[in-house]
C-alpha cells in the first residue's frame, strides 16, 4: 500500500496558540485551570489536559469565584465575559485571533445597522460566541435554500460573514444565493473562512483524485475535519474520520492501494504518526509526504501569559 502523506495538515497557528497558552498557564499558575468548553475541538488533546487536572466546563457556575479560566480558542460571547467579570474570574482569552476578526466584524455591522448573516453551523462555539456579539442583528444561515427564506426590513443594509472552519466549496454556495438575492450586501474586506482550513481542503481535494481512500484524523465534533472527509467523498473516494488507529477497520482497505492521510487543524501529529505506524505494520505500506503550501503563521500567547512566557 502507499500512503501519500499531505502536507499542510494538523495544528494551525489558533489551536498552536491555545493549547501553548494552556501549558503554560498549568506551569505557571495556581491549580486548578478551567476552561471554558473545549480547549480544541480534539479528544486526544482534552483527555491529555483532562488527566493533568485541567477542568473543561460549560457553565461558568461551576468555576469558583476568583479561579484561573481559559476562553476556548473558539471564542465566547460579551455574556460570558461579563458574567466572568462578575464572578472576579482570572480569565484568560486563547481565542484565535482569525476568530476574534470575525466577532469585530460582526461589532461594525451592527453598530453601522446592518442585518448581519452568518454562514455556519447552529451549535458551534464559534458561531455561539459571535451571534452574542449582536443577536438582535445576527441571523443564521446554513445552507443555500435557507437564503429564499430570508426576510429583513432594509435590503440594501445587509452583509454577511461566515465561521471560520467551513468547507469553502459550500460557503460560496451560499455566498452566492447571497449575492444573487441581495445585491448589496456587503462582505468582510479578507475572507473569514481562514488560510489552514482553506489549505488543508485545497490539499485534500488535490490528493485524492490520487488515491483510494482517504483517513481525517480529527474529532467528530470538529468541523473543518468533518469538512475534509465531506470534500474526498465528494470527489468519489471514501473516507473516514478518526481520532487515531484504534478506530481503524481493516475492511476498508481491501482492493485499497493508495490512501491519502492528513489531519484537521485541530489534530496533533502524534496521532498521526500513531495511524502511519499502523499502516506500515499491518499493510506493509511506504510513506510519501505531498507538500502543496508552506505555512509559517504564528500568533502571540493571550497578553497575560505573555510575562510569563518571558520568564
Amino acid at each position: 500500500m502507499q500512503v501519500l502523506l499531505a502536507s499542510p495538515r494538523g495544528f494551525c497557528a489558533g489551536v498552536n496558540m491555545a493549547i501553548e497558552a494552556l501549558e503554560l498557564a498549568l506551569q505557571t499558575l495556581p491549580t486548578p485551570i478551567y476552561v471554558y468548553h473545549e480547549i480544541v475541538h480534539n479528544k486526544h488533546v482534552v483527555h491529555n489536559f483532562r488527566d493533568r487536572g485541567v477542568l473543561f466546563v460549560e457553565d461558568l457556575t461551576e468555576v469558583p469565584e476568583g479561579s484561573t479560566l481559559l476562553f476556548s480558542a473558539h471564542g465566547v460571547s460579551p455574556e460570558i465575559r461579563k458574567l466572568a467579570n462578575d464572578r472576579n474570574l482570572r480569565a484568560i482569552d486563547a481565542t484565535c485571533p482569525l476568530v476574534t476578526k470575525v466577532h469585530l466584524e460582526a461589532i461594525k455591522y451592527a453598530n453601522q445597522g446592518f442585518t448581519i448573516f452568518l454562514i455556519g453551523h447552529e451549535g458551534h462555539d464559534e458561531v455561539i460566541g459571535t451571534m452574542g456579539e449582536a443577536p438582535e442583528a445576527i441571523v443564521l444561515v446554513e445552507t443555500p435554500e435557507g437564503v429564499d427564506t430570508l426576510d429583513v426590513a432594509d435590503e440594501t443594509k445587509v452583509a454577511y460573514l461566515t465561521q471560520t472552519t467551513l468547507s469553502v466549496d459550500d460557503a460560496n454556495r451560499i455566498i452566492g444565493r447571497l449575492k444573487k438575492r441581495f445585491p448589496h450586501i456587503a462582505s468582510p474586506p479578507k475572507d473569514d473562512i481562514c488560510y489552514a482550513t482553506q489549505n488543508r481542503q485545497e490539499t485534500v481535494s488535490v490528493l485524492s483524485g490520487e488515491t483510494d481512500l482517504t483517513l481525517v484524523l480529527g474529532s467528530q465534533n470538529s468541523s473543518n475535519s468533518q469538512r475534509l472527509a465531506e470534500l474526498s467523498r465528494e470527489r468519489g473516494v471514501p473516507a473516514y474520520l478518526i481520532d487515531g488507529p484504534q478506530d481503524i477497520d481493516p475492511t476498508w482497505f481491501e482492493n485499497v492501494n493508495t490512501v491519502l492521510v492528513t489531519a484537521g487543524a485541530s489534530a496533533p501529529e502524534v496521532v498521526v504518526e500513531a495511524v502511519l505506524d499502523l499502516l506500515r505494520s499491518d499493510f506493509d505500506a511506504t510513506v510519501e509526504s505531498r507538500s502543496l503550501r508552506e505555512e509559517n503563521v504564528s500568533f502571540p500567547l493571550p497578553r497575560e501569559l505573555r510575562a510569563a512566557s518571558a520568564d
